[in-house]
């Protein structure tokens, strides 16, 4: 796949990967097939698609907690998937921090805030001394919006949304450069979610951070996500900003999932379709499908014949824009 901006920097790159899992029986379940993606420095890249579409095994994997069974993953520029040396993997864990889906079980409920938040200095041992460490506690728990007195309290004193910010205060703890996002306000009450979609961009912005935001909500998606991948039985099938993709969905699951994300009018939520993916009414020759770029930035998974269908309506979707 191409850059479509050379003078951006990638600072992560999933090159032909695949995840498998081996099911006991002599056969392997391939959660991950072929996929291809970079992600650029100080951007939030969304990854999207409904349960078991291999979405977080993705994001596990850049974490190095699912190994990959081909391919290869870079982070600036170096490999860090397979056998990599003790010092690059400790450089990993630093550097790349995952604020988890569910902020109650991801945190120990018999440890105190300032334990679950300090756990990653401990391990580091990123504080000159107990005096340091308590000021990086107080700033990080600052940051998320959370006062110092909280650090004496246990996670289950805390509301759903109060938790999460504590993940969040742990992964930034560690001044990371990228974060992987697993649906990090899915747990949430409504209310609560955009205060903490507000907190991401806000810390982005102030620590130049990069994000892999893995949702399944695409509503939520167009909020905070620079550009989109759209991921379906563990292949990318789209990938385009997130304008474009809104504007222009190709793949005909793409288009599905886009019909499903209710609408704030009443009286167009009740008249319009939605649209059910058929994957037989793709093309049943059984030719090669690979990631072709229909418009600069916009990839689709396609083999040629429909390739060219694709073309067809990207052209019709912009002359009726056109009118």
């Amino acid at each position: 796949m191409s850059v479509d901006n050379k003078d951006r920097e990638v600072i992560l790159s999933i090159r032909h990967v695949d995840i498998s899992f081996d099911t006991g029986h002599k056969k392997k379940l391939v959660a991950v097939k072929d996929a291809t993606f970079d992600i650029y420095k100080g951007e939030t890249f969304a990854l999207v698609g409904e349960s078991g579409s291999g979405k977080t095994t993705l994001g596990r994997a850049i974490l190095r907690i699912n190994p990959c069974s081909a391919g290869e993953i870079l982070f600036e520029g170096k490999r860090i998937s397979g056998k990599i040396s003790r010092e690059e993997d400790r450089n990993v864990v630093r550097s790349i921090q995952m604020i988890f889906q569910d902020p109650a079980a991801s945190l120990n409920e018999r440890a105190t805030i300032e334990y679950c938040v300090s756990e990653g200095l401990y391990n580091f041992h990123l504080y000159k001394d107990e005096r340091d460490r308590i000021a990086k506690v107080d700033k990080a728990l600052q940051d998320v919006g959370l006062l110092p007195e909280h650090k004496s309290r246990y996670p289950h004193e805390f509301s759903g949304g109060q938790r999460q910010r504590v993940g969040i205060a742990r992964a930034m703890i560690m001044d990371p450069k990228f974060i992987v996002a697993d649906e990090p306000i899915s747990a949430l009450d409504v209310s609560i979610r955009a205060q903490v979609l507000n907190l991401m961009n806000k810390l982005k912005a102030e620590k130049n951070l990069t994000y892999l935001f893995i949702a399944h909500d695409l509503s939520v998606v167009r909020f905070i996500a620079d550009r989109i991948a759209v991921i379906h039985l563990g292949e990318i099938v789209e990938i385009a900003d997130s304008e474009t993709l809104f504007k222009f969905p190709i793949h005909p699951y793409t288009v599905s999932l886009l019909s499903t994300v209710p609408m704030p009018d009443p009286i167009v939520e009740r008249t319009r379709r939605h649209i059910v993916y058929d994957p037989s009414r793709l093309d049943q020759s059984g030719a090669p499908r690979t990631m072709r770029e229909i418009r600069p930035g916009h990839f689709v998974l396609a083999t040629d014949k429909e390739y060219v269908g694709y073309e067809e309506r990207i052209a019709g979707m912009e002359a009726k824009l056109l009118k």
